[in-house]
């Protein structure tokens, strides 16, 4: 179905799908900031332009996490590779807690970044067999992969290989299938993480 993307050139032969959540509307993570936006300037108040200060934790809304999440040794959002974030990905669709062997299965034929549509749980096993095959990127509906107990396990043994962790996504409206992928951070210094606005291409 979607095969041949990677030739393709002319915008108007591709489906956009915008899979993030609007910031300000989107569920915090229990304990984080909540997003908050003030007008700074206004042309309602007479200043000759709109500006708005922004208040917002690194991990609202949809948003990816850098390595240096859970290690502070390990880079920040600003110095992921951007290969790690752009580029060919696969989606599907899966419920429920998440194998090793069901990873393995959806790693087949050398996938370098995976996006999970459904409430699912990632494993401790699952997670290691995506840091064992080097995985660039996983990209999740919830607001976190793993849970309970396993959230930190999780959690580090993906930033430990330097995976990309996507949270946050909307793909109600995406089919499992092969697509083009752009999610990269903001550029900002040594962050943990980093709200971004995902799209894909099919």
């Amino acid at each position: 179905m979607h095969s041949g993307i990677a030739g393709r050139t002319d915008m108007k032969n591709f489906q956009i799908y915008d899979i993030g959540k609007e910031l300000f509307s989107a569920p915090s993570y229990p304990g984080d900031p909540v997003p908050e936006k003030r007008k700074f300037f206004s042309v309602e108040n007479g200043d000759a332009c709109n500006l708005t200060l922004l208040t917002l934790g690194s991990h609202n809304g949809t948003h990816l996490d850098a390595p240096r999440h859970f290690f502070s040794e390990k880079y920040g959002a600003d110095k992921i590779p951007l290969e790690k974030t752009l580029g060919m990905c696969r989606v599907a669709e899966l419920s429920g807690e998440i194998s090793a062997e069901e990873v393995r299965g959806l790693l087949e034929g050398d996938v370098r970044k995976l996006l999970i549509k459904g409430e699912i749980l990632l494993t401790q096993e699952a997670a290691q067999v995506m840091a064992e095959r080097k995985l660039d990127l996983v990209g999740v509906e919830g607001q976190t992969v793993g849970e309970g107990e396993t959230q930190i396990s999780v959690h580090r043994i993906l930033l430990e290989a330097e995976v990309v962790i996507l949270e946050g996504l909307v793909l109600k409206e995406v089919t499992p299938g092969e697509y083009f992928l752009a999610a990269q951070p903001l550029k900002m210094e040594g962050l943990d993480g980093s709200p971004v606005r995902p799209v894909l291409l099919g």
